[in-house]
Protein backbone atom coordinates (compact mmCIF):
# COMPACT_ATOMS: atom_id res chain seq x y z
CA UNK A 1 0.00 0.00 0.00
CA UNK A 2 1.34 3.40 -1.04
CA UNK A 3 2.11 5.78 1.82
CA UNK A 4 1.72 9.55 1.41
CA UNK A 5 2.87 12.45 3.55
CA UNK A 6 0.05 14.23 5.38
CA UNK A 7 0.71 17.93 4.99
CA UNK A 8 3.35 19.17 7.41
CA UNK A 9 2.54 16.66 10.14
CA UNK A 10 5.38 14.26 9.36
CA UNK A 11 2.82 11.45 9.34
CA UNK A 12 2.86 8.96 6.47
CA UNK A 13 -0.62 7.58 5.84
CA UNK A 14 -1.85 4.80 3.58
CA UNK A 15 -3.49 6.06 0.39
CA UNK A 16 -6.56 4.03 1.35
CA UNK A 17 -7.81 4.86 4.83
CA UNK A 18 -10.10 2.71 6.98
CA UNK A 19 -13.34 4.55 7.69
CA UNK A 20 -14.64 2.99 10.89
CA UNK A 21 -18.17 4.38 10.92
CA UNK A 22 -19.59 0.98 9.80
CA UNK A 23 -18.07 -0.57 12.94
CA UNK A 24 -20.65 1.48 14.84
CA UNK A 25 -23.39 -0.62 13.18
CA UNK A 26 -24.65 2.44 11.32
CA UNK A 27 -25.21 0.44 8.11
CA UNK A 28 -26.26 -2.81 9.78
CA UNK A 29 -24.97 -5.03 12.54
CA UNK A 30 -21.28 -5.98 12.38
CA UNK A 31 -20.39 -8.95 14.60
CA UNK A 32 -17.30 -8.39 16.73
CA UNK A 33 -15.36 -11.22 15.05
CA UNK A 34 -16.09 -9.69 11.65
CA UNK A 35 -14.91 -6.26 12.80
CA UNK A 36 -11.72 -7.68 14.28
CA UNK A 37 -11.00 -9.62 11.09
CA UNK A 38 -11.54 -6.52 8.96
CA UNK A 39 -9.11 -4.41 10.99
CA UNK A 40 -6.57 -7.25 11.11
CA UNK A 41 -6.80 -7.68 7.34
CA UNK A 42 -6.42 -3.93 6.81
CA UNK A 43 -3.23 -3.92 8.87
CA UNK A 44 -1.89 -6.97 7.02
CA UNK A 45 -2.33 -5.34 3.60
CA UNK A 46 -0.71 -2.05 4.60
CA UNK A 47 -3.58 0.22 5.70
CA UNK A 48 -2.33 2.25 8.66
CA UNK A 49 -4.90 5.07 8.91
CA UNK A 50 -8.09 4.55 10.91
CA UNK A 51 -10.78 7.21 11.31
CA UNK A 52 -13.70 7.24 13.75
CA UNK A 53 -15.91 9.59 15.77
CA UNK A 54 -18.05 9.50 18.92
CA UNK A 55 -20.97 10.33 16.61
CA UNK A 56 -20.70 7.06 14.69
CA UNK A 57 -23.12 4.59 16.25
CA UNK A 58 -23.40 6.76 19.38
CA UNK A 59 -19.80 5.96 20.52
CA UNK A 60 -19.93 2.31 19.39
CA UNK A 61 -17.49 2.83 16.50
CA UNK A 62 -14.78 4.17 18.81
CA UNK A 63 -15.21 1.33 21.30
CA UNK A 64 -15.17 -1.36 18.61
CA UNK A 65 -12.18 0.14 16.81
CA UNK A 66 -10.28 0.26 20.11
CA UNK A 67 -11.11 -3.38 20.74
CA UNK A 68 -10.01 -4.35 17.21
CA UNK A 69 -6.67 -2.57 17.52
CA UNK A 70 -6.01 -4.17 20.91
CA UNK A 71 -6.96 -7.58 19.55
CA UNK A 72 -4.58 -7.08 16.63
CA UNK A 73 -1.81 -6.23 19.13
CA UNK A 74 -0.41 -3.68 16.71
CA UNK A 75 2.38 -1.40 18.02
CA UNK A 76 0.94 2.08 18.66
CA UNK A 77 3.47 3.79 16.40
CA UNK A 78 2.43 1.61 13.47
CA UNK A 79 -1.06 3.10 13.21
CA UNK A 80 -2.47 6.59 12.69
CA UNK A 81 -5.75 7.00 14.55
CA UNK A 82 -8.11 9.94 14.07
CA UNK A 83 -11.29 10.76 15.94
CA UNK A 84 -13.54 13.77 16.22
CA UNK A 85 -15.37 16.01 18.66
CA UNK A 86 -18.26 18.44 18.61
CA UNK A 87 -20.92 16.18 17.10
CA UNK A 88 -22.76 13.60 19.19
CA UNK A 89 -25.69 11.30 18.58
CA UNK A 90 -27.55 12.18 21.76
CA UNK A 91 -26.40 15.76 22.34
CA UNK A 92 -26.29 17.10 18.81
CA UNK A 93 -23.59 19.71 18.19
CA UNK A 94 -21.50 21.22 20.96
CA UNK A 95 -18.23 22.88 19.99
CA UNK A 96 -17.72 24.66 23.32
CA UNK A 97 -14.26 24.52 24.84
CA UNK A 98 -15.58 22.60 27.85
CA UNK A 99 -17.29 19.94 25.74
CA UNK A 100 -14.43 19.27 23.31
CA UNK A 101 -11.99 19.11 26.23
CA UNK A 102 -14.15 16.50 27.92
CA UNK A 103 -14.73 14.74 24.60
CA UNK A 104 -11.10 13.77 24.01
CA UNK A 105 -10.88 12.06 27.42
CA UNK A 106 -14.05 10.10 26.65
CA UNK A 107 -12.73 9.09 23.23
CA UNK A 108 -9.35 7.98 24.58
CA UNK A 109 -11.09 5.82 27.18
CA UNK A 110 -13.24 4.15 24.52
CA UNK A 111 -10.30 3.66 22.16
CA UNK A 112 -8.02 2.45 24.93
CA UNK A 113 -5.30 4.88 23.83
CA UNK A 114 -3.14 7.47 25.53
CA UNK A 115 -3.42 9.81 22.55
CA UNK A 116 -4.92 10.10 19.08
CA UNK A 117 -2.88 11.22 16.13
CA UNK A 118 -5.58 13.57 14.85
CA UNK A 119 -8.54 15.18 16.62
CA UNK A 120 -11.05 16.84 14.27
CA UNK A 121 -13.82 19.28 15.02
CA UNK A 122 -16.67 17.34 13.38
CA UNK A 123 -18.90 19.05 10.75
CA UNK A 124 -18.21 22.61 11.80
CA UNK A 125 -20.82 24.10 9.43
CA UNK A 126 -23.41 23.30 12.10
CA UNK A 127 -22.29 26.13 14.35
CA UNK A 128 -21.22 29.72 13.86
CA UNK A 129 -17.76 29.51 12.33
CA UNK A 130 -16.57 32.32 14.56
CA UNK A 131 -17.08 29.96 17.52
CA UNK A 132 -14.76 27.48 15.80
CA UNK A 133 -12.18 30.24 15.29
CA UNK A 134 -12.41 31.87 18.71
CA UNK A 135 -13.27 28.99 21.05
CA UNK A 136 -12.99 25.52 19.55
CA UNK A 137 -9.59 25.72 17.89
CA UNK A 138 -7.91 27.37 20.90
CA UNK A 139 -9.30 24.51 23.02
CA UNK A 140 -8.05 21.94 20.52
CA UNK A 141 -4.60 23.55 20.59
CA UNK A 142 -4.53 23.10 24.37
CA UNK A 143 -5.43 19.44 23.89
CA UNK A 144 -2.58 19.17 21.39
CA UNK A 145 -0.19 20.80 23.88
CA UNK A 146 -1.30 18.27 26.52
CA UNK A 147 -0.24 15.41 24.24
CA UNK A 148 -3.71 13.86 24.03
CA UNK A 149 -3.83 14.66 20.32
CA UNK A 150 -0.78 15.07 18.13
CA UNK A 151 -2.53 17.12 15.45
CA UNK A 152 -5.85 18.88 14.99
CA UNK A 153 -8.22 19.26 12.09
CA UNK A 154 -11.64 20.40 10.92
CA UNK A 155 -14.27 18.60 8.86
CA UNK A 156 -17.45 19.45 6.99
CA UNK A 157 -19.22 19.42 3.64
CA UNK A 158 -19.22 23.04 2.37
CA UNK A 159 -15.78 23.88 1.03
CA UNK A 160 -16.16 27.55 2.01
CA UNK A 161 -15.75 26.67 5.70
CA UNK A 162 -12.06 25.87 5.34
CA UNK A 163 -10.87 29.18 3.97
CA UNK A 164 -13.11 31.09 6.39
CA UNK A 165 -11.50 29.40 9.38
CA UNK A 166 -7.93 29.13 8.12
CA UNK A 167 -7.84 32.84 7.22
CA UNK A 168 -8.83 33.75 10.79
CA UNK A 169 -6.62 31.57 12.98
CA UNK A 170 -2.86 31.91 13.53
CA UNK A 171 -0.74 30.05 10.95
CA UNK A 172 -0.19 26.44 11.91
CA UNK A 173 -3.28 26.28 14.13
CA UNK A 174 -4.98 23.67 11.94
CA UNK A 175 -2.89 20.74 10.71
CA UNK A 176 -5.37 18.88 8.48
CA UNK A 177 -8.82 19.10 6.92
CA UNK A 178 -11.19 16.25 6.14
CA UNK A 179 -13.47 16.91 3.19
CA UNK A 180 -16.09 14.51 1.91
CA UNK A 181 -18.08 14.08 -1.30
CA UNK A 182 -16.01 16.70 -3.14
CA UNK A 183 -13.41 14.53 -4.83
CA UNK A 184 -14.96 11.84 -6.94
CA UNK A 185 -16.04 11.25 -10.53
CA UNK A 186 -19.17 13.34 -10.06
CA UNK A 187 -17.63 16.16 -8.00
CA UNK A 188 -14.04 17.41 -8.18
CA UNK A 189 -14.58 20.83 -6.61
CA UNK A 190 -12.03 20.11 -3.87
CA UNK A 191 -9.27 20.39 -6.49
CA UNK A 192 -9.75 24.16 -6.72
CA UNK A 193 -8.97 24.47 -3.02
CA UNK A 194 -5.82 22.32 -2.98
CA UNK A 195 -3.31 25.11 -3.83
CA UNK A 196 -4.72 27.26 -1.02
CA UNK A 197 -4.55 24.39 1.49
CA UNK A 198 -1.00 23.59 0.42
CA UNK A 199 -0.01 27.23 0.89
CA UNK A 200 -1.29 26.96 4.46
CA UNK A 201 0.67 23.75 5.07
CA UNK A 202 -2.55 21.88 5.73
CA UNK A 203 -2.82 18.16 5.01
CA UNK A 204 -5.82 16.95 3.00
CA UNK A 205 -7.95 13.91 3.74
CA UNK A 206 -10.94 13.08 1.57
CA UNK A 207 -13.80 10.72 2.33
CA UNK A 208 -16.82 9.20 0.61
CA UNK A 209 -15.24 8.31 -2.75
CA UNK A 210 -18.55 6.55 -3.54
CA UNK A 211 -20.45 9.78 -2.72
CA UNK A 212 -22.23 8.15 0.23
CA UNK A 213 -23.57 5.37 -1.97
CA UNK A 214 -24.42 7.34 -5.12
CA UNK A 215 -21.63 5.60 -7.07
CA UNK A 216 -22.67 2.03 -6.26
CA UNK A 217 -24.85 -0.61 -7.90
CA UNK A 218 -27.30 -0.56 -4.99
CA UNK A 219 -27.58 3.21 -5.02
CA UNK A 220 -27.76 5.57 -2.03
CA UNK A 221 -29.81 5.07 1.15
CA UNK A 222 -33.26 6.65 1.27
CA UNK A 223 -32.03 9.49 3.48
CA UNK A 224 -29.34 10.61 1.03
CA UNK A 225 -29.60 14.42 0.70
CA UNK A 226 -28.56 14.64 -2.97
CA UNK A 227 -31.04 16.23 -5.39
CA UNK A 228 -32.98 13.79 -7.58
CA UNK A 229 -31.15 14.98 -10.70
CA UNK A 230 -27.83 13.85 -9.22
CA UNK A 231 -29.24 10.55 -7.97
CA UNK A 232 -30.69 9.81 -11.40
CA UNK A 233 -27.43 10.55 -13.24
CA UNK A 234 -25.41 8.38 -10.84
CA UNK A 235 -27.95 5.58 -11.26
CA UNK A 236 -27.51 5.80 -15.03
CA UNK A 237 -23.72 5.72 -14.66
CA UNK A 238 -23.88 2.64 -12.42
CA UNK A 239 -26.19 0.87 -14.88
CA UNK A 240 -23.83 1.70 -17.74
CA UNK A 241 -20.90 0.12 -15.90
CA UNK A 242 -22.98 -2.91 -14.96
CA UNK A 243 -24.04 -3.51 -18.57
CA UNK A 244 -20.35 -3.59 -19.52
CA UNK A 245 -19.60 -6.05 -16.74
CA UNK A 246 -17.64 -3.39 -14.85
CA UNK A 247 -17.89 -2.01 -11.32
CA UNK A 248 -18.66 1.66 -10.78
CA UNK A 249 -17.54 1.17 -7.18
CA UNK A 250 -14.04 0.17 -8.28
CA UNK A 251 -13.86 2.94 -10.88
CA UNK A 252 -14.89 5.54 -8.30
CA UNK A 253 -12.41 4.25 -5.75
CA UNK A 254 -9.56 4.35 -8.26
CA UNK A 255 -10.48 7.81 -9.47
CA UNK A 256 -10.36 9.19 -5.94
CA UNK A 257 -6.83 7.82 -5.47
CA UNK A 258 -5.39 9.49 -8.56
CA UNK A 259 -4.53 12.88 -7.03
CA UNK A 260 -1.36 12.72 -4.94
CA UNK A 261 -2.12 16.11 -3.39
CA UNK A 262 -4.75 14.25 -1.38
CA UNK A 263 -2.97 12.18 1.24
CA UNK A 264 -5.55 9.52 1.97
CA UNK A 265 -8.99 8.46 0.82
CA UNK A 266 -11.26 7.28 3.62
CA UNK A 267 -13.76 4.59 2.73
CA UNK A 268 -16.06 2.87 5.18
CA UNK A 269 -15.28 -0.82 5.67
CA UNK A 270 -16.92 -3.51 7.76
CA UNK A 271 -15.47 -6.79 6.49
CA UNK A 272 -12.25 -8.39 5.25
CA UNK A 273 -13.89 -8.69 1.82
CA UNK A 274 -14.44 -4.93 1.59
CA UNK A 275 -10.86 -4.31 2.71
CA UNK A 276 -9.53 -6.63 0.04
CA UNK A 277 -11.71 -5.10 -2.70
CA UNK A 278 -10.55 -1.56 -1.91
CA UNK A 279 -6.89 -2.51 -1.67
CA UNK A 280 -7.11 -4.55 -4.88
CA UNK A 281 -8.54 -1.51 -6.65
CA UNK A 282 -5.64 0.61 -5.37
CA UNK A 283 -3.01 -1.94 -6.40
CA UNK A 284 -4.56 -2.36 -9.84
CA UNK A 285 -4.49 1.41 -10.29
CA UNK A 286 -0.78 1.54 -9.45
CA UNK A 287 0.11 -1.31 -11.83
CA UNK A 288 -2.37 -1.07 -14.71
CA UNK A 289 -3.91 2.38 -14.38
CA UNK A 290 -7.60 3.22 -14.56
CA UNK A 291 -9.96 2.05 -17.30
CA UNK A 292 -9.75 5.26 -19.34
CA UNK A 293 -12.48 4.31 -21.80
CA UNK A 294 -14.98 3.51 -19.06
CA UNK A 295 -13.98 6.61 -17.10
CA UNK A 296 -14.65 8.89 -20.10
CA UNK A 297 -18.04 7.24 -20.67
CA UNK A 298 -19.05 7.67 -17.04
CA UNK A 299 -17.79 11.26 -16.95
CA UNK A 300 -19.94 12.01 -20.01
CA UNK A 301 -23.04 10.60 -18.27
CA UNK A 302 -22.30 12.67 -15.16
CA UNK A 303 -21.31 15.88 -16.97
CA UNK A 304 -24.77 17.51 -16.62
CA UNK A 305 -24.54 17.17 -12.82
CA UNK A 306 -20.83 17.85 -12.43
CA UNK A 307 -20.05 19.35 -8.99
CA UNK A 308 -23.74 19.40 -8.06
CA UNK A 309 -23.98 19.15 -4.28
CA UNK A 310 -26.50 19.75 -1.50
CA UNK A 311 -26.77 22.17 1.43
CA UNK A 312 -25.35 21.27 4.83
CA UNK A 313 -25.26 23.17 8.08
CA UNK A 314 -26.71 26.43 9.30
CA UNK A 315 -26.68 29.60 7.25
CA UNK A 316 -23.56 31.54 8.17
CA UNK A 317 -23.97 35.23 8.93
Amino acid sequence: MELRELGGTGLSVSAVGFGASPLGNVFGDVPRDTARAAVRRALDVGINFFDTSPYYGDTVSESVLGDCLRHAAVPRDRVVVATKCGRYKDEGFDFSAARVTRSIDESLARLGLDYVDILHAHDIEFTQLDQIVNETIPALKKIKESGKARFIGITGLPLSIYQYVLDRVPPGSVDVILSYCHFGINDTSLVDLLPYLKSKGVGVITASPLAMGLLTDNGPPDWHPAPEQLKSACRAAAEHCSKKGKSIRKLAMQYSLMNNEISTVLVGMNSSKQVEENVAAALELSTSGIDEELLHEVEAILEPVKNLTWPSGIQQA
